[in-house]
């Protein structure tokens, strides 16, 4: 009787009837869901209540279980019992295919191929007969799978009562696929370990190199440590032959050894301090000259600004000869317009009224809160169009109380320099120059 393969087949709907069979034959495959040959074999008729033997399994299944369950050298001392292969000279392929045919063969081979394999995964088999159901089976197998402790769930799965063959198909296709990406992975070790043995000959010819530079040294340094002690005990021989020296010449020469190094002392000490004062003398020089610099960049930015304001009150004098029209042209943008002066003094904010007024604009003066109350900050602000405030005559309260009023209420606001018409003049002329420039395109390249 054929065995069923581990793989599913076409359902028996599908298979074609050849021209050798009658009606009757036709009729038989009515009551099957496979073919014959997928039939369920003696084994899997078995009671469900013992666990399959070695013997009982697919035929195509011993390979799987033989090469995956047991190792080489298992094999070795196991498959020569039972067959004519020489332990020491057979191939690993020759041990393998030995031990799957005495596992199809059954008798004493396969059973001491199953006591072999129960005996190294008791504790599996244990485990898995906590499986009451195919599903429960399945569950266990691919945590096996996320693990990779794949050897004792396969054997495990494969005998367990209830491990149908669509559980055991399941299990052989993962095995099946698991080899593949074994084998890739094998091959590109193959690859990192043949660039590590070249990469280790290198280290190795690198490391003899360097032993023998070594023990070049060492020689060079024993033979100049003998040399030297030679040295040493010629000198010390011609010291004992040498007449003695007095003990007064050795204090005086005690005295002015002792002499040379107070002296030497003092000048070290001379230096150290004149060190310690240079650098000291460099940190401030470093500090005056960033202060400097510092400065020097607040006395550009105020020249450029105050440069800007003389421009645009000259402008403002030049043009008070020519005609209305083209007289207060900085001012043409206040015509209609409502201005908030906060702070200031009280004659150039006559002056800067008088200039507000006659390009057609209403300029009003808060003083920041000295005279007029600071909470009319919220009753004036709202219907102005600009708030100008010059920061050298305003509190930093009342500066801060109206930028948020200004923020609340959406109003510009405009700090200036100082309180003086050229400062207001430049201001004028600079919103100015910013009210011609045409708008910027709203052009998108990707919606138009």
């Amino acid at each position: 009787m054929q065995s069923a393969p581990p793989f599913r087949l076409a359902p028996a709907g599908r298979a074609r009837k050849t021209s050798g069979e009658s009606a009757g034959d036709a009729g038989a495959y009515k009551g099957l869901s496979a073919d014959a040959c997928c039939t369920p074999s003696n084994a899997e008729l078995r009671s469900v209540n013992r666990r399959a033997r070695l013997a009982d399994l697919d035929s195509h299944l011993h390979c799987s279980i033989i090469g995956t369950c047991l190792s080489t050298n298992e094999l070795r001392k196991l498959v020569p019992k039972f067959t004519d292969l020489d332990k020491q000279h057979a191939s690993d392929l020759e041990i393998h295919h030995a031990a799957v045919e005495l596992a199809i063969e059954g008798g004493p081979a396969a059973k001491a191929l199953q006591k072999a394999l129960d005996a190294r995964y008791s504790g599996a088999v244990r485990r898995f007969e906590t499986a009451k159901t195919s599903e429960a089976l399945l569950v266990l197998w691919k945590e096996a799978l996320k693990s990779g402790d794949i050897p004792p769930a396969y054997w495990a799965l494969m005998t367990h009562p209830q491990a149908v063959m669509s559980v055991r198909q399941t299990a052989f296709g993962d095995l099946h696929m698991l080899s593949h990406l074994v084998g890739a992975a094998n091959r590109a070790d193959i690859r990192r370990l043949v660039a590590l043995e070249e990469e280790n000959a290198a280290l190795k010819d690198k490391t003899e190199r360097q032993q023998s530079k070594l023990h070049e040294v060492s020689t060079e340094r024993d033979a100049t440590v003998r040399r030297l002690t030679e040295q040493l005990a010629a000198m010390s021989a011609k010291a004992l032959r040498a007449p003695d020296v007095s003990e007064g010449s050795l204090e005086a020469e005690v005295q002015t050894l002792r002499e040379a190094m107070v002296a030497r002392d003092e000048r070290l000490a001379i230096h150290t301090s004149r060190r310690e004062a240079a650098e000291q003398r460099a940190i401030n020089e470093q500090n005056y000259a960033r202060a400097l610099s510092a400065r020097l960049d607040d006395t550009i930015a105020t020249l450029n600004i105050v440069q800007a304001e003389c421009g645009a009150l000259e402008q403002a004098m030049l043009a008070q000869g020519e005609e209305a029209g083209s007289r207060r042209a900085d001012l043409e943008n206040l015509t209609g317009k409502r201005v908030v002066y906060v702070g200031g003094r009280p004659g150039s904010n006559a002056a800067l009224r008088q200039l507000v007024e006659s390009a057609g604009g209403d300029f009003v003066v808060h003083d920041g809160g000295i005279e007029d109350r600071k909470g009319m900050f919220a009753a004036a602000l709202p219907r102005a169009d600009i708030v100008v405030f010059p920061v050298d005559c305003i509190d930093h309260d009342s500066m801060n109380l109206l930028k948020r009023v200004c923020d609340r209420h959406q109003v510009d606001y405009h700090p200036v320099r100082t309180a003086s018409v050229a400062s207001f003049m430049e201001l004028m002329a600079r919103l100015g120059r910013t009210a011609s420039q045409p708008p910027a395109s709203r052009f998108c390249l990707k919606h138009g």
